[in-house]
This record gives C-alpha cells, structure tokens and sequence, in this order.
C-alpha cells in the first residue's frame, strides 16, 4: 500500500532505495494526493446526482472520470522535477490550475453543505410563484358580469383561460328583465295607489244610505255609484289587474332566471376552478427536481442577505480550495529533499552521458561515412585499372589480327606472282 501511494507522487523506488528516510514523507503526499482525488469524486458524484435530479448510478461514472483526471493532475503537480528550484514559471503555473481545479471541485460541496437550506429557498419560492400564478388566473378570469367583459389591467394571454359557456348573457337577459319589472313596479304601484285613493272614496261615499219616501227604502247615493263607476272605468283603462298578473309572471322569471344565474356561475367558477387546477398542475410540472444552477442562484440569494451566512459559504469554499492546493502547497514547501538533488544530480548526469553518447555516435558514423568513402575509391580505382588492362588487350590482340592479315596478304601476292 505504502508503495502505491508513492507512486501517486511520481517518485523512483530505485533511486528512492537510497535514502530510505525519505519514503514516509513521499508516503504521505501520495496519501494526500489520494485524498484530494477522493474529495474531487464524491464533488462530482454530487454535482451528477443534482444535475439529473436524484441519486443515480450513472452519477458514478462521471465521479470516476473526475477523479483519475484530478488524482493524474495532483500527480503530474507534485512529481519531483530536476532542477526544480531554478525554475519558477512551472511552479506558478502548477499553483494556478490547482487553484483552478480546487475552485471548480469546491462549489458542489458547498452546495452539498448548504443543501437543506437551498432546498427550503427553491420550494419557498416555488411555491410563491404558484400563489402568485393563482392569483393572476383568478384576477384575469373574473365571474362575467356581461356578454361583453373588460380584460383586467396586467392580464395577457398567458393568464387568460378559455371555458365553454359564460353566464354572461343571461346576467344580461336578468338584468334588462329586472329594470322592465322595476319600470312596470313603478306604473303599478301607481295605478294601484291611485285606484286605492279611488276605492276609498267609494268606501266612504257608499257608507252612506238615504231614504227614499216613494220606495220606503235605504238607497245608496248618486254619488256613490258615479265613484263606483269611476272605478271600474279606472281599471278598465289602465289595465290594472292585468299590469299586476304580468309584473308577476316577470317576477317569477326573474326568481327563475336568478336560479339560473346562480346554477351558472357556480358551475363557471366550478370550470375556472378545475382549469386554474390544471394550470398549476402543468407549472408544478415544469419545476421538476432542483437543478444544479438553481441551487446555485439560491445560494447566492441566501448569502446576499445574510453576512453571516455569506461569510460560512466562502469560509468553506476556501477550505476546498485549500485541500485542492494542498499537495502542491506541502511538495513546494517541503524545499529541496535528498531526493530532489539526487534526482538533479541523476538528470545532469544522464544530461552528460547522453551528450557523450551522442558524440561518439556521431564519431563512429563519421568514421564509417569515411570508411565506405576510401572504400568507393578503392573501388573506382581498381575498375579503372580493370578498364585499361581489358583496352591494352584488346589493342594487343586488333594489333596480332592486323599483322597476320598483312602476313596473309604478302603470302598471297608472292603466290600470285609466281
């Protein structure tokens, strides 16, 4: 275990040998560098878990991902390097990706740390933004008191529902329905007034009986009768009883339609109930597990207006960050080991060998280009004196050829002459 640690530093367990001392310190950055890499995984299976919503298995193999790049990176940071000392740059640059890396393994903590808090903000705010919605659909679909309504102030398409039948039109019908019965109330209970005052002169005047000495009887006036049959002639004239049986069958139309009416707006704040309902079900809907970026803007919302809290956030923020740095911080801080200069003194001395054996290769391809150089000139030379042995020859053998062709012709002639 010891040894798979140190290899987690990036040391050489050969040159390591050397000084044994030493190997419990590499032993624990390696098991910093571990720890660091274990912190990065779980940061990420978190940040998985709240992206997709839920605890999931899935979340694993990202997690697993995220940690062999961080446990590689942290080993890449801190493994020993000759020479380290003179070189800054590199150093600086180490810093900064694990600053980097340590801010972006951090958030998904905090958000970890802070969770039942987020939470409680988001579905606060969710459910005022339910509320909120409730009531523009209830201001924005009022009970039609008209065929013809006026859209509230503020209410656009997104808040206005659409139903199959109003009681509009008969709020219309009742209300035009209950100014004639008022109107006709008022002629009635005129006519009716009127009549009365007549009856009760009738009443008064036919109280009174005179007697009569040819008949020997009590009689009613003259006067009575004439009221009487200005009585009659009154209601004939105005239609009084007539009036009075059509102001009451307006009137139980009125009750009727009233019922109506009531029967009606019930059943349309029944509808716009059961519609505002499915209106919110489908928003509820929407809102869906807590995502990574709202829990975010949550945090962000809660520490704005609490110092307190802000202050916690970032104190743990920094202190993943930290732990992030940390094999950086303990390999850069420790200074130069044992190690390190021996490591030094192994490269600069692999430096120079290499050089050595650089040249000397070059020495012995030098001396072979020069080798196979003589060698071709050897070569050409032997082909050449080859070339002149083989001409010598044949000017030997065309100079034989011509003096037996000029022996041949001096036989001939003499032959020829005898």
């Amino acid at each position: 275990m010891a040894r798979r640690l140190r290899s987690l530093t990036g040391v050489d367990e050969e040159l390591l040998a050397r000084v044994r001392f030493e190997r419990s310190k590499y032993t624990a950055l390696g098991g910093v560098v571990f720890g660091t890499s274990v912190i990065a995984a779980f940061s990420m299976w978190n940040f998985a878990s709240e992206a997709l919503g839920r605890p999931s298995l899935l979340a694993l193999v990202p997690a697993a991902i995220w940690m062999l790049f961080v446990l590689n990176l942290d080993r890449w940071l801190v493994t020993p390097q000759p020479n380290a000392r003179r070189r800054v740059g590199p150093l600086v640059m180490r810093l900064l990706i694990a600053l980097f890396v340590g801010v972006v393994i951090a958030e998904p903590l905090v958000l970890r740390i802070f969770q039942t808090a987020i939470e409680k903000h988001v579905l606060d705010e969710r459910s005022a933004d339910i509320d909120q919605l409730r009531s523009h659909l209830v201001r924005c679909n009022p009970v039609p008191a008209a065929t013809q309504t006026v859209t509230p102030e503020g209410c656009d398409t997104t808040y206005i529902l659409s139903f199959g039948a109003a009681p509009g039109e008969q709020a219309e019908e009742l209300s035009t329905l209950r100014s004639d019965a008022a109107a006709l109330q008022k002629r009635v209970d005129a006519e009716s007034g009127a009549l009365e005052a007549i009856d009760s002169e009738v009443r008064d005047e036919c109280r009174r009986l005179i007697y009569v000495v040819s008949t020997g009887r009590l009689q009613r006036t003259s006067e009575c009768l004439r009221l009487r049959a200005k009585a009659q002639d009154y209601r004939n004239t105005h239609h009084t009883q007539e009036n009075e049986r059509r102001l009451a069958g307006m009137n139980s139309r009125i009750a009727a339609m009233e019922g109506a009416l009531t029967a009606s707006r019930g059943d349309f704040r029944k509808a716009r109930a059961e519609a505002i309902e499915q209106r919110l079900t489908e928003e509820r809907a929407k809102q869906k597990e807590i995502g990574a970026l709202e829990r975010v803007r949550a945090l962000d919302e809660l520490a704005s207006g609490n110092a307190s809290l802000a202050a916690r956030v970032w104190l743990v923020r920094l202190l993943f960050v930290f732990l992030d740095v940390l094999p950086v911080l303990v390999k850069f801080q420790s200074g130069e080991t044992t190690y390190d200069r021996m490591l030094s003194n192994e490269s600069n001395s692999a430096v120079k060998i290499h050089a050595e054996e650089v040249r000397l290769a070059e020495r012995r391809a030098l001396a072979d280009l020069e080798m196979a150089q003589d060698g071709i000139e050897q070569e050409v030379r032997r082909h050449r004196a080859e070339q002149e042995a083989a001409f010598r020859e044949h000017t030997a053998a065309m100079n034989i050829r011509v003096r037996q062709a000029i022996n041949a012709l001096e036989d001939e002639i003499r032959r020829s002459s005898i």
